[in-house]
């Protein structure tokens, strides 16, 4: 009887780490995730499978907690999914943003190396390094130029990914994973900000939805899809780097037109243009060649982005309902 493979997961209590670690349990893995100390505990995302996996606390601020949990856990695959993730935070948060999303990355590294480098790990990169970019698509050959601390900040961890696999010949890959989105989306993300406020307007729970720049464009994937391409690039014999993206572009505004003909509303007597949610220095079009992926690991997106819309939309449209129903029945 083979024993099951263990992996271990940062950011599982995430929308990318929640589908990773359901994707995982499927193929018969054994999953630990690995969480921070924190006053308030934000697992909804992984309610459902909390009896299936393990939870064990450690923090990428923290050295000494990461040797500790890779030493004890002794994974075969390590997913670094972990990080602060929302762009505008970053600016509000530049340093915080640099110690967990860039040096982080290299407290895991000592880890892994010091433990055993036999470990297979996956680092999270992001099309937000590409920042204002030089050519379009966007490939594994396409020079950086990120536009945020935090785009900065995958830049430096995806870097010294590559580092230690060069000079430590350990067994890392980086996605460079472009946008890709849920019904398990933070509200304060672009995506579920929209379909939660078509679904509240529906409902008459609200009139408005103030938003940035309409006219940004991006690569817009479904997250399930790409946790399938993160699993897929451990299991390939040589470590590489991988772009995952549909290869098509769509706005903001695109977005909002087709979640509001979902529910049968003109946007256009909804949507305002708020200078507030403007980025310092805009990201204004991100779209991405995965041929690699495609070729090497054989893998492609299942879900179109008129379909990713639609049920992001009807998810949201069925929790809105359960709230405002909720909320009938008090008192």
């Amino acid at each position: 009887m083979t024993t099951a493979r263990t992996a271990l997961i940062t950011g599982i209590t995430g929308q990318d780490g929640s589908y990773l670690a359901e994707y995982l349990l499927s193929l018969g893995y054994r999953v630990v995730g690995l969480v921070r100390r924190s006053a308030s505990e934000n697992y909804w995302r992984i309610n459902p499978i909390r009896h299936e996996i393990e939870l064990i606390q450690a923090d990428l601020l923290d050295q000494s907690s990461l040797d500790t949990a890779v030493r004890r856990i002794d994974p075969d695959e390590i997913y670094n999914l972990g990080a602060q993730s929302f762009v505008p935070t970053s600016w509000e948060q530049p340093i915080l943003t640099a110690e967990f999303t860039g040096v982080g990355v290299t407290r895991l590294l000592e880890a892994i190396r010091k433990h055993n480098p036999s470990i297979r790990v996956y680092q999270a990169s992001s099309s937000e390094m590409f920042g204002r970019v030089r050519e379009i698509p966007q490939t594994e050959l396409t020079p950086f130029h990120p536009r945020s601390p935090y785009g900065c900040a995958k830049a430096y961890a995806h870097f010294i990914t590559v580092n230690y696999r060069e000079s430590y010949g350990l067994h890392a890959c980086c996605g460079i994973l472009f946008n890709h989105e849920s019904p398990r989306r933070g509200l304060e993300f672009v995506t579920r900000k929209i379909t939660h406020a078509v679904a509240q307007i529906k409902h008459g729970l609200a009139d408005e939805l103030r938003l940035g720049n309409l006219d940004a464009k991006r690569d817009w994937g479904y997250a399930p899809d790409y946790v399938r391409a993160m699993h897929l690039m451990l299991q390939h014999d040589e470590p590489q780097d991988y772009v995952i993206a549909t290869g098509e572009t769509h706005s903001v505004r695109e977005f909002v037109e087709v979640a509001f003909s979902e529910v049968g509303l003109a946007w256009e007597d909804y949507v305002k243009e708020d200078e507030r949610f403007l980025r310092p220095a805009e990201v204004d079009l991100l779209v991405g060649d995965a041929s690699k992926a495609r070729e090497i690991l054989g893998w492609v997106p299942s879900v179109s982005f008129r379909g990713l819309v639609k049920l992001m939309v009807e998810a949201d449209l069925a929790w809105v309902a359960k709230q405002k129903a909720k909320r009938q029945r008090l008192p």
